[in-house]
């Protein structure tokens, strides 16, 4: 494995994890902050098979191929605990709670010596996720976790977590990447320029979100399909908008996705009213991006990606999904 543990980008964070598991000074808890798709999870895998490796290159650099180093990567570790959202009987649910339960079951895993390796590492993925009761919970297993556990926590903003369970961890926002690195390794990896270029763009340099358009034609087709019903209800009467709303609400998780695309064409239009130099993330909806950026000014432009960057947050407090999604229809401006 690469003195980058084998990541693209992220070099200082990679860096100060690296020091800190050479040095034996790694910390008891970790939060890795960004957006979905930025290696957030790859990272705090990374760093579990820097703490565990069986036979590390150097202090610090996990070799990737031991037994302890694969276990890892395949989130079947002896030692390691992943705590994912889940629905109520406890399955792997995207739409689903991060519950007290999964965290009372980690407690009783975590004080028990680790079987195989040095650590026992609890990945806790979207924590953002956890419901108050989950949260209040992990917050006691931060306060008395045992020498041997480390807490890797993953979250699209601290300030979405209770400020009592950021204060005890070592943050580290990663930032999306250079597009250009983004395409790089995109070609690296057997896709032609253009088609690299394109989905380098779109992923806004998140090169996870990068590889799984690449691996996956469904999702750019389902992104496709949202900014093409965009388009379609900017100038849709009332009742079109009402009935659309209606679907759109049904299923949660879908519908925040679709408000994380529409956002991010919306930033794009927000640059060109802006006439900022910064690269449009929908280089293959220029043309209707200009379009509006003519016909629109920075207020207006403004109020629609506050109205959706607002309307992300509500959807974590468990509003009314279906009024949330016609309240934010209704307000799109008419082109």
């Amino acid at each position: 494995m690469t003195d980058n543990w084998n990541m693209l980008g992220h070099e200082w964070a990679v860096d100060m994890l690296h020091q800190h598991a050479a040095r034996g000074d790694v910390r008891h808890a970790y939060l890795f902050c960004g957006p979905p798709g930025l290696g957030r999870r790859t990272l705090a895998l990374r760093l579990a098979q820097a703490l565990n490796c069986e036979k590390p290159i150097a202090a610090g650099i996990p070799c990737g191929t031991c037994r302890d180093c694969k276990q890892i990567e395949a989130m079947r570790h002896p030692d390691l605990n992943v705590i994912e959202p889940t629905d109520k009987d406890l399955n792997p649910d995207p739409n689903g709670e991060i519950r007290v339960q999964q965290i009372r079951n980690l407690q009783k895993a975590i004080v028990l010596k680790p079987y195989q390796s040095k650590y026992r590492v609890a990945v806790f993925t979207r924590f953002e996720k956890a419901n108050i009761n989950a949260a209040n919970a992990l917050l006691k297993t931060l306060e008395e976790a045992p020498a041997h556990a480390i807490l890797l926590l993953t979250a699209d903003t601290p300030e979405q977590l209770l400020p009592t369970i950021v204060s005890r961890c070592e943050i580290l926002r990663l930032r999306p990447l250079p597009v250009g690195a983004v395409e790089s390794d995109l070609i690296e990896r057997g896709l032609d320029e253009e088609r690299a270029r394109l989905l380098a763009h779109i992923s806004g340099g998140r090169p996870g979100y990068a590889r799984r358009l690449m691996d996956d034609a469904t999702v750019l087709e389902k992104r496709e399909e949202r900014l093409n019903d965009l388009q379609a209800l900017l100038p849709a009467p009332r009742v079109e908008k009402f009935a659309y709303a209606e679907k759109l609400a049904k299923d949660k998780e879908s519908m925040r996705q679709a408000i994380l695309v529409w956002l991010s064409y919306w930033r794009d239009v927000l640059l060109r009213v802006a006439q900022a130099e910064t690269p449009l993330v929908n280089v293959d909806r220029n043309m209707e991006i200009e379009f509006l950026a003519g016909r629109l000014n920075l207020s207006a432009t403004r109020r629609v990606v506050n109205d959706l960057e607002s309307a992300l947050e509500r959807m974590d407090k468990n509003v009314n999904a279906r009024l949330l999604a016609e309240v934010l229809l209704l307000d799109l401006p008419k082109v």
